[in-house]
């Protein structure tokens, strides 16, 4: 199985191609691969971390060896099948212009893409960092609700006293709407409870679907009118409403949080107990912490307190003493989407099960 980690845009995924390294990777973690091959052609399929896990220790890094900083990750470039990304050994870099092709100044040429016979845009080919759909519905579903969100607006009653509601169903909705026309309709589920603390940090939903404003409240009347514009699940009074986001470009580029996290997995999604690659888990860590979009965190196992065998027994035999083994590191984590308080992250290259209460701390 091929280790991908969180979804790049499009935009952030070609940025690549434009930037260099000014010298060779310094950082430890950015190492390259004892045996890492000269160069790799680009397939349909590839991901930005499946090539950089190619050449790389460590796939996450792969923004410093092709020279990424956070403002060049706007640049419309993209990397296309067909293409050869080359190992340039002299300058620890990994490039799309083969080692020596540079000007007198050191500096890469200019890249000139071959034209390409086919109707649609070349965007459409453009490889991401990777597979789009493993985090679509976290981006832009509510499928986890902040506490201060639980007071939203609400589907107050029904036209002709309907149970369950469907597509083009008229709904009364009580709650200030601040300005906004369309909305997300969810259902919560349970509360998300800090593994470490014990205290409600956020709520987990369930997405059911989409309404439309019809007609505000007027004086005398205490709820708008409005209209169920789709839906993926039936729905009913009680249900909750947010502003449906605007569309926003996501670029996501790896790297280690800026300041020191200590977090602990929440929750595993899809109702199981034990998660493995490519699932999606939230952290007891947000934005008022330190995590941003695309930090890289490592996974450990809690390291358990045991008895020592050869430790000395205390009065009478009793109370042999213990000992607390460390942490095991077992896996990365990719965080993609942060709240104030909680993250939601994408497991990737675990070599054993993630658990509720796992540490996710920053790299070493």
């Amino acid at each position: 199985m091929k280790n991908f980690s969180t979804v790049v845009t499009r935009a952030a995924a070609a940025a690549l191609v434009a930037c260099v390294v000014a010298g060779p990777v310094q950082a430890a973690e950015c190492s390259f691969k004892p045996n890492a091959p000269d160069q790799h052609r680009v397939v349909k399929g590839d991901t930005l971390w499946d090539i950089s896990g190619t050449f790389l220790e460590h796939p996450w890094c792969w923004p410093q060896v092709w020279g990424m900083n956070r403002d060049e990750i706007r640049n419309p470039h993209w990397i296309y099948p067909g293409q050869i990304v080359y190992f340039d050994r002299a300058r620890g870099r990994l490039s799309l212009n083969k080692p020596g092709s540079g000007d007198s100044r050191g500096e890469p040429p200019v890249l000139r893409l071959s034209p390409q016979v086919r109707s649609e845009g070349l965007e459409s080919t453009a490889i991401e960092a990777i597979p789009a759909g493993l985090i679509e519905p976290y981006l832009t579903q509510p499928l986890l609700i902040e506490k201060e969100a639980m007071d939203a607006p609400r589907i107050a009653a029904s036209a002709e006293n309907r149970l369950y509601l469907g597509t083009g169903d008229r709904v009364y909705v009580r709650g200030e709407l601040k300005g906004a026309t369309e909305f997300q309709v969810f259902r919560p589920t349970g509360p998300l409870k800090d593994p470490q603390t014990g205290a409600v940090l956020a709520h987990e939903a369930a997405y059911v679907g989409t309404v439309k404003l019809v007609k505000a409240a007027v004086p005398g009347v205490d709820v708008h009118t409005m209209s169920v514009s789709s839906s993926v699940s039936e729905m009913g009074v009680g249900d909750r409403l947010i502003p449906t986001p605007p569309p926003s470009i996501r670029n996501y580029v790896p790297h280690a949080p800026a300041t020191q996290i200590d977090a602990r997995i929440m929750s595993i999604y899809a109702g199981v107990t034990h998660a493995g690659q490519s699932q999606v888990v939230t952290v007891n860590r947000g934005s008022i912490d330190g995590l941003d979009v695309g930090s890289v965190l490592q996974l450990y196992h809690f390291g358990k307190t045991v008895p020592d065998p050869e430790g000395n027994k205390g009065w009478f035999g009793m109370g042999r003493p213990t000992m607390k083994l460390p942490d095991e590191q077992y896996g990365s984590l990719f965080i993609f989407r942060v709240f104030g308080r909680v993250s939601y992250g994408l497991i990737m290259q675990v070599t054993a099960p993630v658990e509720v209460g796992d540490v996710a701390k920053s790299p070493e």
